[in-house]
């Protein structure tokens, strides 16, 4: 049993696994890009006393997407989790 524990931990996804990653990546990527922009650009507003309320909601809008960072780490790994549990049904049959 212990050795049969031992092949599933060493189960790799392969392309699949490198596919939903580069994915996910790609987004998270997108996701930091837009956050250093709302932060520059608030900042910059911020220069100009007409511009720092919207400036403050560019700061809140870049504070929000911070949060997503996490959410989209999180469903990278719950995505990948399913892909390993298909597979290993596929393989079991």
């Amino acid at each position: 049993m212990l050795q049969k524990d031992k092949d599933i931990l060493e189960f790799d996804l392969d392309q699949d696994h490198i596919i939903i990653q580069r994915r996910y990546e790609a987004l998270g990527a997108l996701n930091d890009f837009l956050i250093a922009v709302w932060f520059l650009v608030g900042s910059f507003f911020f220069l100009k006393e007409a511009l720092v309320v919207d400036g403050t909601w560019l700061f809140i809008l870049g504070s929000g997407q911070l949060l997503i960072k996490p959410i989209i780490k999180l469903i990278s790994l719950i995505h990948v989790k399913h892909v390993y549990k298909a597979t290993l049904k596929q393989q079991a049959s």
